[in-house]
């Protein structure tokens, strides 16, 4: 048998595996072995130090969408990866952006759910009552998906969140800043607004509707800022209202960990991944929206519809470059839906568990 190059073995553990196997009979079969093995780790190197140009070489955002791509395919099934939003508020989403202060009512309506939120006062440590805003855009979004999953996980009306909170905002890309323009502030500044509101939920199931009347917490410690540069705390825990719990409990939709994360930074995206995954898991035939539909759905602050086309064109877009397999087409009429399932999504398949309300 010819010689086998040992130069060739150049990575530690598979050289300790060749001098362990030194004197052995077969030894120039085992070095052979072992050299494919290096050149397969070479190969595999070579290939994800390219993929590794490619994705420097893409605007930062696009290589976001490509990377969670990547992760997604490789963790599709880890149980670890889902979050729960309350399908109400995944359907009838918050304002995209602030509103004037003086604006204290929002209407949102798809399908058969409607929302009404209303905004509110807090109780301030000076002992007067300060107006909030009403909630909005993807900070609020993302809070909402954090408390509702951790309701969910925890099975309980009453949930920690002082560790978990920033520990989830890291992970969906934010930096842990602190000072008046910080992110924990604008974060905290959200949570004072969702404190403070109310809101209507309103379902139909064809026969009758159903109202409720509710506050999203119970019982929360808010925050006020005092000093900027003061360490930044969370309230220990938070209380959902009893109907709150309830209705989250039975119309709780699954999303993508990963996918939010692609997303975290624009409110319309976050919107249109939960809006595809509550009809992909009650379609069962070809469905089509119109333009006009899409817009009263996603259309909040456009002014002309040529400008709204395009621009959920292009979400649409990216948000197929994360979920490859997405059955939808744009065209002169709207959005055509096909049935899939929901792994589509990167959400594993439940239909045992399949939601009642029809939109």
């Amino acid at each position: 048998m010819t010689k086998a190059d040992e130069s060739r073995i150049r990575d530690e553990d598979l050289r300790a595996e060749l001098e362990k196997h030194r004197g052995n009979p077969l030894f120039q079969t085992l070095a052979s072995t072992l050299i494919s093995r290096q050149q397969r780790r070479d190969e595999e190197r070579a290939a994800q130090a390219a993929r590794e140009a490619e994705l420097a070489a893409m605007p930062r955002d696009q290589a976001r969408r490509a990377r969670t791509r990547e992760t997604i395919a490789a963790t599709a099934d880890d149980a670890q990866n889902l979050r729960h939003i309350h399908s109400v508020l995944a359907l009838c989403g918050l304002p995209y952006t602030r509103q004037p202060l003086d604006v204290r009512e929002y209407h949102r309506k798809q399908g058969r759910m409607s929302l009404i939120v209303k905004a509110g006062e807090l109780l301030t440590p000076k002992n007067e009552w300060e107006v909030q805003p009403l909630p909005y855009g993807s900070r609020a979004r993302l809070l909402l998906l954090h408390l509702c999953s951790e309701a969910i996980r925890q099975k309980s009306a009453t949930i920690d969140i002082e560790d978990s909170l920033t520990a989830f905002l890291r992970g969906m890309g934010f930096p842990a800043t602190g000072g008046p323009r910080g992110t924990l502030t604008a974060f905290k500044q959200q949570v004072n607004a969702l404190a403070a509101c109310t809101m209507k939920i309103g379902t139909w199931d064809g026969a009758k509707a159903t109202t409720l009347n509710t506050s999203p917490f119970s019982s929360i410690d808010v925050w006020f800022p005092t000093d900027p540069d003061q360490r930044m705390l969370w309230p220990s825990s938070i209380t959902f209202s009893r109907d709150f719990f309830d209705t989250l409990t039975k119309h709780a939709l699954p999303v993508n960990t990963h996918a939010i994360r692609a997303f975290a930074g624009s409110p319309r995206k976050i919107d249109i991944y939960y809006w595809l995954s509550h009809r992909l898991y009650n379609l069962e035939k070809p469905v089509s929206i119109s333009w006009e539909g899409l817009r009263e759905q996603f259309g909040e602050g456009y002014g002309r519809d040529r400008a709204f086309r395009a621009q959920f064109h292009d979400e649409l877009q990216h948000l197929r470059e994360v979920f490859p397999k997405l059955p939808t087409k744009l065209g002169e009429k709207g959005l055509l839906l096909s049935p899939a399932d929901q792994s589509v999504l990167a959400v594993p398949v439940r239909r045992s568990t399949k939601l009642v309300t029809k939109v």
